[in-house]
């Protein structure tokens, strides 16, 4: 296990994964240019574009604590480059978790045992990276169509009113998913669930009663820290 930590943490490991890592960083730059464009030519205002960032930056932290976590753990097993890496691209900590011990169960060997050779951590470098190879090919090659989609739709409704539909669907659809598979795992869970949806409900009826725009910004960082408390109280 000490020979696959140092090749895990060597300087050439270290050289493509800082490669890497500086690609997403651009992308995001690139991204936060582009969106902030398309908003202002959408007719928001600088206030709004602003207000959005914010939001989701805001909205990003606790997931992140959520991630650092798990992150922590892969170190002890792929090294510190490796796992900022793959932590870095697909930003799911349990599904890197999970391809990271399927690799080395292809192998023949658990994750971090004594047997966990070289050759094994090179196997599950090849299934993280093979893994989420899959998510951006489809991001990749549907999206152009999905755009087209989107502007035929528009164009035969006349408004934009089907896909605001749409979209609040499919973002509210997201959000169920990934509660809903979280609150069936106990009771526990569902409390912490319901203790969440219920702060962030609170915390927008009274952003909108009182014109507190501020406090919608952080109404998912403060709805999660809700459940973190709550979890903690009834454990």
């Amino acid at each position: 296990m000490q020979q696959v930590m140092e090749i895990a943490n060597s300087n050439v490991i270290w050289l493509f994964a800082s490669l890497v890592i500086t690609m997403v960083f651009i992308q995001g730059v690139i991204f936060i240019k582009l969106a902030t464009n398309a908003g202002k030519s959408l007719g928001m205002t600088n206030s709004e574009v602003s207000s959005a960032l914010k939001t989701g930056a805001i909205s990003s932290i606790g997931p992140s604590l959520g991630i650092m976590v798990v992150a922590i753990s892969l170190i002890t097993f792929l090294g510190d480059p490796l796992t900022l890496m793959r932590i870095g691209i697909i930003g799911s900590a349990p599904i890197e978790a999970l391809g990271a011990s399927l690799g080395a169960n292809a192998y023949g060997v658990d994750l971090g045992a004594e047997n966990f050779s070289p050759q094994a951590l090179t196997t599950v470098v090849w299934v993280l990276c093979l893994g989420g190879a899959g998510g951006l090919f489809v991001v990749a090659t549907f999206t152009k169509s999905m755009g087209k989609m989107e502007k035929k739709i528009i164009a035969k409704k006349g408004d934009g009113k089907i896909m605001i539909v749409v979209t609040t669907a499919a973002m509210i659809g997201a959000f169920s998913f990934l509660a809903s598979g979280e609150m069936i795992k106990g009771s526990i869970h569902t409390m912490v669930g319901f203790a969440s949806g219920i702060t962030m409900m609170g915390i927008v009826l009274i952003s909108n009663k009182f014109q507190i725009r501020w406090l919608k910004e952080w109404s998912l960082g403060l709805a999660i820290v809700s459940g973190l408390f709550f979890g903690y109280i009834i454990i």
